[in-house]
Order: structure tokens, then C-alpha cells, then sequence
């Protein structure tokens, strides 16, 4: 009896060590898996490779800090008018022939809008030129004015290609990066011009109904 009950006590005994061995383990473990997960929260961002907030794809901003007597004064010698000169002579520049799409101006915000393909070079050379009393705001494209001139050049061409089937009416290029068509009826018209021209540039065609024939944009 008393060797039964020894037996029955060393086995209760062995269990209870696996027990224990088995809830440590899983412990450890969620330890380790925890930690893995913290590492994957804010931590991570700061990582190599991670995508800064300047980098979304969306605006960059540019607020001047450049003294305003550095760049050539125009006209009015307003820090508007320098920049938007600079941004001028920076989209001519051969350099930048494939980058620079297009500019606009805000005169009640003093900021001028850029759309560019996205270039370390060209955005450098933009936010150096903003002057103190204006800003910049660069957005991305993914085509250039040069592309976009030659494709306004080529629909304008064809301004009487359709008539009786409908009235193109007016051709230029909008600085957001597209060709803006006006015509005096958009469903019709719109399948017509895209396929003329191409997949690949109907992308870059924006149809638009116009009351009346007016001078070239852009």
C-alpha cells in the first residue's frame, strides 16, 4: 500500500513540472510575441525607408524665408511677382524640360501653386526661391508642360476634324496637367477625341462643355 501511494505521489509530481514547464513557456512566449507587435507600432516609423509626411504624394509646402531683394525685382517689385518670374525661368531652363507642368497664382493667399514631376533638383530650387512675404505649394504630376504643349498643339490642329458630328470650340493646357477640350456636347464628343488620340494621351484629354468658341488656354 505504501509503495502504491509513493507511486501515485511521484506521478502527481511529475505532472505538476510539465504543468509548470508548459504555462512558462506560453508566457515567454506572448512576452515575446508583444514585444514584436510594439516594434511594429510608432516605433517603426522612424525606421530607414519609412515615408516622411512631406513625401505623401498630396502638397508640399514652402513658406519663404529668402530675403526678398535677392531675386530681380519686376513691375511692383512684390515678392509674388519675383517668385512667379523665378518659377518662369526655372520652367524654361532645359533641365527641367520634362519636370515643370504648370503654375498658378493666389494673390489673396500671396502663394503660388507648382505642378511638377516629382524632382529632388526642381523642388530644391523652388522652395530656395520663395522670398519672405510668399509661399509655394508644390503638387505632384506625371507629366510634363512640353508633353502636354504638343498634345494642345496637335488637338488644336484638328479644331474643324468633327464638325457636324459636334463643335470643338476651344483648346489649351491647364496647369493641373491636362488638356482641357471645350465643346458644345461632351458625351458625344469625348469618346470621339480620346480614341483619335490615343490610350495613352486620352489620359491627359479632360472634355469639358463650352457655351462658345474663346481664345486658347494656357
Amino acid at each position: 500500500m505504501k509503495k502504491y501511494v509513493k507511486h501515485c505521489l511521484w506521478a502527481f509530481v511529475a505532472v505538476t513540472v510539465v504543468a509548470v514547464a508548459v504555462l512558462v513557456a506560453l508566457t515567454v512566449h506572448g512576452l515575446r510575441n508583444l514585444g514584436a507587435e510594439s516594434g511594429s507600432g510608432s516605433g517603426s516609423d522612424s525606421v530607414a525607408g519609412a515615408r516622411p509626411k512631406s513625401d505623401t504624394g498630396s502638397v508640399r509646402k514652402c513658406v519663404g524665408t529668402r530675403p526678398l531683394g535677392s531675386l530681380p525685382a519686376g513691375e511692383d517689385g512684390s515678392p509674388m511677382e519675383r517668385v512667379v518670374a523665378r518659377m518662369d525661368k526655372l520652367a524654361e531652363a532645359k533641365r527641367y524640360s520634362a519636370v515643370y507642368t504648370g503654375l498658378s497664382v493666389d494673390e489673396d493667399t500671396q502663394s503660388v501653386d507648382v505642378w511638377r514631376v516629382p524632382s529632388a533638383a526642381f523642388d530644391a530650387e523652388v522652395c530656395g526661391s520663395a522670398v519672405k512675404g510668399a509661399t509655394v505649394r508644390l503638387h505632384d504630376a506625371d507629366v510634363g508642360r512640353k508633353t502636354l504643349d504638343a498634345l494642345s498643339d496637335r488637338i488644336g490642329d484638328d479644331m474643324k476634324r468633327w464638325d457636324g458630328t459636334f463643335e470643338m470650340r476651344e483648346v489649351g493646357v491647364d496647369e493641373r496637367g491636362f488638356v482641357q477640350v471645350g465643346v458644345d456636347d461632351p458625351d458625344q464628343a469625348e469618346p470621339i477625341i480620346k480614341k483619335a488620340y490615343g490610350a495613352k494621351n486620352a489620359r491627359y484629354i479632360k472634355v469639358e462643355h463650352v457655351d462658345q468658341a474663346s481664345a486658347l488656354l494656357g
